[in-house]
């Protein structure tokens, strides 16, 4: 593999599609320089500067009461939906314009482990305060990070902890705690989940605000037994149990490793370190990484905003009517931001290359290449015609085309948004 063919893989896996200057960038810094630069945050990012965090009012549901009418409750409903849809977009647009790719890119990463949708959570205040929460903690010690969900509203809402309480424990929070989020199947008992869901009592929301309150009245201060230490504890201790335990950093390491590198090649030993930024230090180092180029099926996401940087698009910029159709294509692609189908999170691999999946990229990739700038679309069209193949590789960031779809292109050449639609479908720029 050369420095180039490295430092691409490494910007694709990383971030959110790397333009071609930044892989030219790359190459001249070299594949050392290009981790470090990734990993250590040191001036300050203008693109997330142009996307400040929108300012979001209270949960209109929040102001209804018993008297309510029928026509304020749609009104309310309507209102949070145009609410969720504008924190949608805007997390679109950051993905575009950030320049530091890999907390972008690391922040959808824990979306999709601590998956939390708004379709039950509903309130997008509640759902920005997660992003945040992810976004503070996300490449530090996975212990600040788990204290501070157990006590996330969006959570709570989602995994019904404001239904626990010391006389009627709920055990789906506790449960999805272990299976999912630290330690995995086979790392508890039944007795721990009953014990956890018992420290998790007394964490309820208040939907006026947002925020959590804990009721003493709720919780169980009674003498618990979790993963074998014995003690009075609530949810701050159950959250340091969890995090110290052995088989939580492994589990979220591998996590990391499944998304970022993929299921073809298995992780190297003692991929985890001491906070998520050592541990993928040592993922994208490892020789083992550089072996998974061109295995690992894009989600439809990371394919979108890819696109969307490279062909020098902002969501913002698009006409409402296309904003519109973006939502609508990653709805068709069955990934939208913020709606995780499940607590499981979302699928990965071949389960992303379905017939209606490839009829929905081919709506959404005409779509992108109907917005490309003008200054983008002149670096194609200023190759001759036999050479816009070539010229649209390197514009996408791909390796090479294989036979087959180089024989598919040739014919677009004079037609070169047909070109780039053709090139953003393609085999090689779908798998990375």
């Amino acid at each position: 593999m050369t420095d180039r063919e490295a430092v691409a893989h490494l910007l694709r896996r990383a971030t959110f599609g790397p333009t071609a200057d930044e892989v030219d960038a790359a190459e001249r810094a070299g594949p050392e320089a290009t981790l470090a630069g990734l990993l250590n945050r040191n001036r300050a990012d203008r693109g997330a500067a142009a996307t400040p965090v929108p300012a979001l009012p209270p949960d209109p549901y929040a102001a209804l009461t018993k008297e309510s009418s029928r026509e304020q409750r749609q009104k309310a409903n309507a209102e949070r939906r145009e609410q969720l849809q504008r924190l949608t977009l805007w997390w679109l647009d950051r993905m575009v314009a950030a320049e530091d790719g890999l907390s972008e890119k690391l922040l959808f990463f824990w979306h999709g482990h601590w998956a939390t949708s708004a379709q039950k959570v509903k309130s997008a205040r509640v759902m920005l305060g997660q992003l945040e929460t992810l976004r503070r903690h996300g490449r530090g010690p996975l212990g600040p990070l788990v204290t501070a969900m157990v006590r996330d509203p969006a959570l709570i809402i989602w995994l019904d902890g404001q239904k626990n309480t010391r006389k009627a424990p709920n055990e789906n929070l506790a449960r999805e705690l272990m299976e999912l989020f630290t330690l995995g199947i086979g790392s508890y008992t039944e007795a721990d989940v009953k014990a956890g869901a018992r420290a998790l009592t007394g964490w309820v929301v208040d939907r006026r605000t947002g925020t959590v309150r804990f009721e003493t009245r709720r919780h169980d201060s009674g003498e618990k037994t979790i993963l074998g230490h014995s003690g009075r504890f609530d949810a701050e201790a159950y959250a340091g149990l969890l995090s110290a335990h052995p088989a939580a950093a492994t589990f979220v390491a591998g996590r990391l490793w499944f998304r970022y590198a993929g299921a073809d090649v298995p992780a190297p030993a003692n991929l985890a370190g001491a906070d998520t930024v050592a541990t993928l230090r040592t993922l994208f180092s490892s020789p083992a990484f550089s072996q998974t180029r061109g295995t690992l099926v894009k989600q439809p996401v990371e394919w979108v905003v890819g696109a969307l940087r490279q062909l020098g698009v902002r969501p913002s910029a698009l006409r409402e009517e296309q904003r519109k159709q973006l939502l609508a294509g990653l709805n068709a692609l069955d990934q939208v931001p913020l709606r995780p189908p499940s607590v499981g999170g979302w699928p990965a691999g071949a389960a992303w290359l379905t017939t209606s999946s490839l009829q929905a990229r081919l709506r959404m990739a005409g779509m992108l290449a109907a917005a490309v700038t003008p200054a983008v679309l002149e670096r194609l069209t200023a190759a001759p015609a036999a050479g816009r193949p070539d010229a649209l590789a390197r514009l996408l960031v791909v390796d090479g085309w294989g036979a087959r779809t180089r024989a598919a292109l040739a014919p677009l050449a004079g037609e070169p948004r047909k070109l780039l639609a053709a090139g953003l479908v393609s085999p090689e720029y779908t798998v990375s």
